[in-house]
């Protein structure tokens, strides 16, 4: 008959696990990046032209993610992805910024579900990273 497991050691992941893990999110910050910067440099006319500002912001911010990631991976003695996950892009504005509100969606529950919060998706579903930022709430409102 099997020991019983503990509650700790059920919660346990591999270092490989952890590190595809963490290419998941890489490939995800990969995106972003990618997605910012195309973003940020199309989207045309007044209405858009602080978003965009915005958008290059993020752009590198998530640059700054990419090697954190990149660097726990390498830690765990992996290698980094290389791959993004799939860019979407239109030639209409309001399908970008809803490309852009879908990913973060899907990336910000992922977080929850994997930090065991998923309860607070639904309690604040159009909160992300930088949610509470304005360009965030102007993105919202623009589609």
């Amino acid at each position: 008959m099997a020991a019983p497991k503990s509650a700790a050691n059920e919660n346990e992941i591999s270092r490989d696990r952890l590190a595809e893990l963490l290419n998941e999110d890489l490939a995800r910050e990969y995106q972003a990046i990618i997605a910012y910067v195309v973003y940020s440099q199309v989207l045309s006319g007044a209405e858009y032209m602080d978003i965009a500002a915005q958008l290059e912001i993020h752009a590198k911010q998530e640059l700054d993610h990419a090697l954190i990631l990149s660097r726990q991976i390498d830690y765990l003695g992996k290698m980094p992805v290389v791959t993004p996950k799939p860019v979407r892009t239109s030639k209409k504005p309001k399908d970008m910024l809803r490309y852009d509100l879908d990913n973060e969606n899907e990336t910000f529950a992922i977080t929850a579900i994997a930090s065991g919060n998923a309860r607070r998706l639904e309690n604040s579903r159009w909160r992300s990273r930088f949610g509470r930022s304005s360009c965030r709430s102007r993105i919202i409102k623009s589609i």
